[in-house]
């Protein structure tokens, strides 16, 4: 089990850029799945993106894809969520999440992440 603590989110215009940050505790950090979801008003828990934890292969939702970014660094057990060009339907609050998977695994359904964070209002104006 890891302990999941979003930082980052906040205020933007449109078109800019955002940096989300994903603390996590756990010696096994490195060997898990991470992902991103998001959750508007009304709306579902969606997958945003996410990352496998051998070969940092990354997987995206169409509707980022070209805009966000993820990355993680496993020496500072965090993930980061880059974010540019946001748009008003970016609006969301956005949570970090973990899943024990086999190498190379990735799932983009919620339910399949054990770990997550409180998570961090994202807020794009027009």
């Amino acid at each position: 089990q890891v302990q999941l603590v979003e930082s980052g989110g906040g205020l933007v215009q449109a078109g800019g850029s955002l940096r989300l940050s994903c603390a996590a505790s756990g010696r096994t950090f490195s060997t898990y799945t991470m992902g991103w979801f998001r959750q508007a008003p009304g709306k579902e828990r969606e997958f945003v993106a996410a990352i496998t934890w051998v070969g940092y292969r990354t997987y995206y939702a169409d509707s980022v894809k070209g805009r966000f970014t993820i990355s993680r660094d496993n020496a500072k057990n965090t993930v980061y969520f880059e974010m540019n060009s946001l748009k008003p339907e970016d609006t969301a609050v956005y949570y970090c999440a973990a899943a024990f998977m086999a190498v190379g695994d990735v799932s983009r359904v919620a339910a399949s992440y054990s770990d997550w964070g409180q998570g961090t209002q994202v807020t794009v104006s027009s």
